[in-house]
C-alpha cells in the first residue's frame, strides 16, 4: 500500500477571471492521479506582494491528500499551471500570472533541493497563504518555525478579503 501525506496547495492569480481559474483550478486538481482534495478554502482578494505594480491576487489554499513524492507533486503542479497557460519566464518573481501553484506543506517534511524547497521559505511571512490555510488546517504547523497561527498573528491581515 502506498503510503499518503497531507499536503497543502497554495494558489494565487491576477491575470484574466483570477477568481474562476482558482475555481477550476480545484477540479483541476482533483482531477490529478495521486492527489485527493480534501478541502478547500474561500477565495481572498489580496494586495500584490513583492511586486506591487500589477492588480491584486486572489488566493486561496487546497488541502490534499496524495500519494506522490514532493518532487512528483511539484511537476504535477507545475503541469496544472502550464495547461492554464502559465509561462516561467527565467528569473521573473513575483509577477502577474495566470495561475501559480506553490506547494507549502508536504506533512512535516523539510525539503531542500533545486527547485523545491518545503515548507515554501516564505510561508511564515505571507498573511495571503497563511490565512487561507489556517482555514483549511486550523493546527498547521510550518516546520522549522512553530504554529502558523503564531505566525501570522504578527501579520498584517486588514488588507485579505475574502470574496
Amino acid at each position: 500500500m502506498t503510503s499518503r501525506v497531507r499536503a497543502c496547495i497554495g494558489l494565487g492569480a491576477n491575470l484574466g477571471d483570477a477568481a474562476n481559474t482558482l475555481r477550476r483550478a480545484f477540479d483541476a486538481l482533483a482531477a490529478c492521479d495521486g492527489i485527493e482534495v480534501l478541502r478547500t478554502s474561500r477565495l481572498y482578494r489580496t494586495p500584490a506582494w513583492g511586486r506591487e505594480d500589477q492588480p491584486d491576487f486572489i488566493n486561496a489554499v487546497a488541502l490534499v491528500d496524495t500519494t506522490l513524492a514532493p518532487r512528483a507533486l511539484l511537476e504535477r503542479l507545475l503541469a496544472v499551471e502550464s495547461a492554464f497557460g502559465r509561462q516561467r519566464a527565467d528569473g521573473e518573481r513575483w509577477g502577474p500570472r495566470t495561475l501559480d501553484l506553490d506547494l507549502l506543506l508536504y506533512g512535516d517534511a523539510v525539503v531542500d533541493e533545486a527547485g523545491l524547497h518545503v515548507p515554501h521559505p516564505h510561508l511564515h511571512e505571507r498573511a495571503f497563504a497563511l490565512v487561507p490555510l489556517l482555514e483549511v488546517l486550523p493546527d498547521a504547523r510550518i516546520p522549522g518555525y512553530g504554529d502558523a497561527r503564531d505566525a501570522v498573528s504578527g501579520l498584517e491581515m486588514s488588507n485579505i478579503h475574502p470574496l
